[in-house]
């Protein structure tokens, strides 16, 4: 890669699919005096876990024991930050918190979970369902984030950019069930126990989204005077379902988190006393 850009310039680099340090490295060595602009796609689970105090900030310490993938990010931001710090390396961080288009659900196993919804079975919602979380429709999400780009005031900085609508998991299921004319069988299971048959399910809760959170967006509104968030999730959800409608090839059901699924919901409904 490194003959193929030779001395070729760049006015900003994006890179979003970086997760390791090593990989910053490479970056590192690639672009330095080669850009005006690089922009490091984070991620909100960066952010302290579970958050001491919402709504979260830029500002917040970025601290997730739970998750490996959060850490890894950390660790590709600590670096980029060093290299702002010590040789000027134009940097911009931009942590998405849940940002989806047309094809994703915000649930595990994707169109799995509707799948079920519409065969009338039961599905489940972490927790007691009533932690808060935030959805970004991904046109929303570019408004902010084209804003950024090629903006002197953004280089050394860090930016979140995200919806200003808060929603419960509870809230989350039941829009997405009304979307697609099914009803919401929720079953409220404690993350712990989800994680101890699915590791990755679970780390993907505890490490984030079973902990409310809220943001607060003023410093990019602050930079980026033209970014609102004006797609609420009910409309996002039906865009999704009308996508899946339209295209049966991508309905697929995961076989696996599917089994997953029921063999959760065996356990826990033994741990209630029987009816007499």
């Amino acid at each position: 890669m490194k003959a193929i850009l030779g001395k070729r310039k760049f006015d900003v680099v994006v890179d979003w699919i970086v997760f390791h340090p090593d990989h910053i490295e490479v970056d590192l060595e690639l672009f330095r005096e080669r850009t005006g602009q690089y922009v490091f796609i984070s991620s909100a689970s960066v952010y302290q876990t579970p958050p001491a105090m919402l709504p979260v900030t830029e500002s917040t310490p970025l601290d997730n024991p739970y998750w490996a993938y959060s850490r890894a990010k950390i660790a590709c931001e600590e670096r980029l930050v060093r290299a702002y710090r010590e040789e000027k390396f134009p940097i911009t961080i931009v942590r998405p918190s849940h940002t989806y288009d047309c094809t994703l659900l915000p649930m595990r196993g994707q169109y799995t979970t509707v799948a079920r919804m519409r065969a009338g079975k039961k599905v489940i919602v972490h927790g007691d369902g009533t932690s808060l979380w935030t959805l970004t429709h991904h046109r929303d999400f570019a408004r902010g984030f084209l804003g950024l780009l090629g903006n002197p005031r953004a280089l050394g900085e860090a930016f979140h950019i995200t919806s200003d609508e808060v929603l419960t998991w509870n809230q989350i299921f039941e829009i997405v069930a009304k979307a697609a004319s099914a009803p919401a069988r929720l079953v409220h299971v404690p993350s712990e126990l989800i994680a101890a048959f699915d590791p990755d399910w679970g780390a993907s809760l505890l490490g984030d989204k079973a902990h409310s959170m809220i943001f607060d967006n003023t410093k990019i509104k602050r930079l980026v005077p033209d970014f609102a968030a004006t797609i609420p999730f009910s409309r996002g959800a039906a865009e999704i379902i009308q996508w899946f409608d339209a295209n049966p090839a991508q309905q697929m059901i995961d076989e696996k988190t599917n089994q997953i699924i029921e063999d959760i919901l065996a356990a826990y409904e033994t741990a209630w006393p029987k009816q007499i």
